[in-house]
């Protein structure tokens, strides 16, 4: 097994990102992001799938979180596609149910090699500290195009919206893990296809 990590930078007149991803990490997270509770989001995303992960961004936060966050949904997308290679011997699925206190959120993933985001996560306030509530689904919407995988979300219960977005956050992240790792009866790819 090789080194499963992928260094990203990304550059345009919104947003400048550099990031770096270990998929076989301790879960160790260096985030900046200029958008405090999604820097709060993305150290969940990392420590609860054991993932390494380093994000400077330097975005247009005057105008909003939007270009901040969609930008870097495209360039996490993008280091998990590169990190994860040739997808050799991976599970290829995960999902996982996970409780906050109120909430309760499902998330599973498929890494087919096709794009695809479904989301019933209900947020009832436009902000979540400075983030907009909006932006958890353009988040995943990105990432899911850029990385090539299937993410679905089923919210089961949830009042609280910061609790409702850490779920998600975190959900996501133990079905990720999940489906990167590796089962010993794969050969190849886990697709009938032979390719994913």
């Amino acid at each position: 097994m090789g080194s499963r990590t992928a260094s990203v930078k990304r550059t345009t007149k919104e947003t400048d990102i550099e990031l770096e991803l270990n998929l076989d990490g301790r879960g160790k997270a260096s985030i900046d992001t200029g958008v405090g509770f999604f820097d709060h989001m993305l150290d969940g995303f990392a420590r609860h799938g054991f993932f390494d992960l380093t994000v400077r961004v330097k975005g247009d936060t005057q105008v909003d979180s939007h270009h901040t966050i969609e930008d870097t949904g495209i360039v996490l997308g993008n280091a998990i596609r590169e990190a994860a290679g040739d997808k050799a011997g991976i599970k290829r699925y995960g999902s996982a149910i996970l409780p906050m206190d109120d909430a309760l959120v499902l998330c599973a993933v498929d890494l087919s090699g096709r794009p695809y985001l479904l989301s019933d996560l209900k947020f009832t306030a436009p902000l979540i500290g400075d983030m907009q509530s909006e932006m958890v689904r353009e988040f995943f919407y990105a990432l899911s195009y850029s990385a090539a995988m299937n993410i679905h979300f089923k919210q089961l219960d949830g009042l609280n919206d910061h609790h409702i977005a850490e779920c998600a956050f975190k959900a996501f992240a133990k079905a990720l893990d999940m489906a990167v790792g590796f089962e010993p009866r794969i050969e190849g790819v886990l697709s009938t296809k032979g390719t994913l």
